[in-house]
């Protein structure tokens, strides 16, 4: 978004270099205009230019954390942030956006911190009052995300973080229409895509379902994924789409001869019960994670890339070079499988897994993609695939905001959700047909209308001996926290979010095409 404020600055900067005395900081705001008007190739050179010019000024580097956040490239984000701070710890915007970006991965003690920071630097910081509601909305602290809220809204009555704060909480109140009252003046604001406007769209989506006006939620959610392609398409632009990824591993495992399971040595960091939950994201992965994680002795890691050094040496390139790296996969020697098994227990160990722990369960929706590797790695460990109905499935993924990620962009719309679900159903068909793994199908449907039963089938499975301590994994999302988009669901507990999709029926009919023999194979016709 060009706002007034970055407009004049822009001309100022732009007259300053003009002129033959412009600074980093001049080259760093006519960046930030780079960015608001989507050309991220030019907004990339000006911050190289700026930090050339200034590279020890903290304004320069927080305008480049920024630009890097909203790129999805947070890690580098991070260390613009740190750097700035390392320099003047003063500094309120750089621990600002320091929050922002820790926010957007997940960590939200350590994101709330920094805004924290910020305010006893400048209590009059709008932005860092509306990051503390926005992680106290999605944590479900209603107190601290109405104080914070209202405090940001006071100071700047257009910030759409905090209206969107106090939207949520609203919605989850059961006022849909003061949510509409809040979110569509900052919608109205705000003329181009934006990260912010996307994020209000997308509440006032929720809020317009919550009035029972469908039309008036579908345009919003469709306007709300329309901006979050439009922010997201040059940094994406050339590179290879999750689906046509998918349908690539898919190809190299037809290819490829059949996969057994290497003979490796026991790793001393192993879990003794080692538990890989996939099928689908919005499936109930976050649910079952929980439960799982509630057993006495259960840990969990949600959605990390664990086989990240496996995934390199098999998954990387072109379609061309991922159909050859699954044919290597099969042939691969022992020597040559034994480092990534190795590596792999490096990352979860060094996430906070305990070594050697009774139960890890590795949850991560899309990790069908890696059933060939976790075949041949881990020939010991079980698979859940959670199961949901099709149309439920796809719908929730449209209509949910999710962080960017490689597979976030096949979400924008319908047609292109439902032929990412078509992609990974068929490659996961095909891998649980082909490669020697322990799986076990879960359906939503089940778990929450028949828990006990359900939750003892897996146990079951897995080797775990069942607790009614799987009774309280809402209390266990609240203690581990949850990233995941399911943070509101799993937060209040069971409940049946079946047949959601029904009252968008007719604009979910141009994709039934793709979505029936799903709909049929998995029983939910």
């Amino acid at each position: 978004m060009i706002t007034p404020e970055l407009a004049a600055a822009a001309a100022q900067s732009e007259t300053a270099i003009a002129a033959g005395h412009g600074d980093g900081y001049d080259h760093m705001i006519l960046a930030l205009l780079a960015q608001a008007k989507g050309d991220t190739a030019r907004a990339e050179d000006l911050f190289g230019q700026a930090q050339a010019l200034s590279p020890h000024d903290p304004s320069v580097l927080t305008g480049r954390a920024k630009f890097l956040r909203e790129s999805g490239r947070l890690s580098e984000g991070l260390a613009a942030c740190d750097a700035a701070i390392a320099i003047a710890a003063d500094y309120p915007d750089a621990w600002i956006e320091r929050g922002a970006i820790l926010g957007a991965g997940g960590s939200s003690r350590a994101a709330t911190d920094s805004y924290e920071r910020a305010l006893a630097l400048n209590p009059q910081a709008a932005p860092a009052h509306a990051g503390i509601a926005a992680i106290a909305a999605r944590n479900g602290d209603g107190a601290l995300a109405r104080t914070h809220g209202q405090k940001a809204m006071a100071i700047d009555p257009l910030n759409a973080i905090a209206a969107s704060a106090l939207a949520t909480l609203a919605n989850e109140a059961g006022n849909p229409q003061a949510a509409v009252d809040l979110l569509q003046p900052v919608i109205d604001a705000r003329t181009a895509p934006a990260f912010d406007r996307s994020l209000a769209l997308g509440l006032l989506g929720d809020a317009r379902h919550n009035l029972g006006d469908h039309a008036g939620a579908f345009a919003a959610y469709s306007a709300c994924k329309a901006d979050f392609a439009a922010i997201h398409a040059d940094p994406a632009g050339g590179r290879m789409r999750h689906r046509e990824f998918v349908e690539a591993i898919d190809e190299g495992l037809r290819a490829a001869p059949p996969m057994g399971p290497a003979d490796l040595p026991p790793s001393p960091l192993a879990a003794q019960r080692h538990v890989f939950l996939l099928g689908y994201p919005r499936s109930g992965t976050t649910l079952l994670e929980n439960v799982l994680a509630s057993l006495p002795g259960g840990e969990a890691l949600e959605e990390r890339p664990t086989l990240s050094v496996a995934d390199d040496a098999v998954l990387s390139g072109d379609r061309g070079a991922i159909v050859a790296g699954m044919v290597r996969l099969a042939g691969a020697a022992d020597e040559v499988l034994l480092p990534w098994r190795d590596a792999y227990w490096d990352k979860v160990t060094g996430s906070g897994i305990t070594p050697g722990a009774a139960a890890f369960v590795d949850m991560d929706p899309l990790k069908g993609t890696r059933l060939p590797i976790i075949a041949r790695l881990f020939p010991e460990a079980r698979v859940l695939v959670m199961r949901r109905d099709p149309r439920d499935v796809v719908w929730s993924c449209f209509k949910t905001q999710f962080a960017m990620t490689s597979g976030t962009l096949d979400f924008t719309t319908l047609e292109d959700t439902a032929r990412h679900y078509d992609a990974l159903m068929t490659l996961t068909s095909h891998a649980l047909d082909r490669l020697p793994v322990h799986a076990l199908d879960v359906h939503y449907h089940r778990l929450v209308r028949d828990f006990e039963a359900a939750t003892r089938e897996i146990c079951a499975f897995v080797g775990l001996e069942w607790s009614d301590a799987v009774l309280r994994f809402d209390r266990t999302a609240r203690t581990r926290g949850v990233a995941t988009a399911s943070v509101s669901q799993v937060r209040r507990g069971l409940y049946d979010g079946t047949r959601q999709w029904e009252p968008y029926a007719r604009w979910l009919e141009p994709v039934m095409p793709i979505l029936q023999p799903w709909i049929e194979r998995f029983g939910y016709q």
